[in-house]
């Protein structure tokens, strides 16, 4: 069959009009489908009713959220003249409890030593540590008061660890 012949048998079967199918056939097919259910008017409370609690919180979260900010604002607003004088802060004494005549700060190193760490991941990291022992000693000596501190420090210090 060439390109012309089949341009006219094609153009002659867009002529046709298919036959009806038998009655016989479209009865089976009918019988074969599922059949709709019958949707009534009426649903169930869950189906019918959104969930009030989404409902609310999705309202009342950007309203909780808007009255903590204009609270806050309200909270942290400076005063104005016409809500009255300011409120003094409380000021401590100028005379000082305790006036240190000798004042002695020492800082002595207790131990030096190096440690090797795995990490997580299995490598070794090495660290360089220093012990400290800091001291401060305050006098005075016309009360006869001595106040002495001491703050024990570790300084730790990451190094390369070397392989040979």
């Amino acid at each position: 069959m060439n390109d012309r012949e089949r341009e006219l048998f094609e153009l002659e079967l867009r002529r046709l009009k298919p036959a009806e199918p038998p009655e016989e056939l479209m009865a089976r097919l009918a019988a074969a489908l599922p059949m709709p259910r019958v949707q009534s008017g009426v649903r169930s409370w869950p189906a019918r009713q959104p969930d009030v609690w989404r409902v609310l919180l999705r309202w009342l979260a950007p309203a909780m959220a808007a009255a903590a900010v204009v609270a806050a604002v309200l909270i942290r607003r400076e005063p104005r003249p016409e809500d009255g004088p300011p409120r003094q802060p409380v000021i401590a004494p100028a005379k000082p409890a305790l006036k240190a005549d000798d004042v002695e700060i020492d800082r002595r190193l207790v131990a030096v030593f190096d440690t090797v760490v795995r990490m997580p991941g299995g490598e070794p990291v090495r660290f360089h540590c220093h012990e400290w022992m800091d001291n401060v000693a305050l006098r005075d000596l016309a009360k006869g008061v001595e106040v002495e501190q001491r703050t024990p420090r570790l300084d730790v210090v990451p190094v390369g660890f070397e392989t040979y």
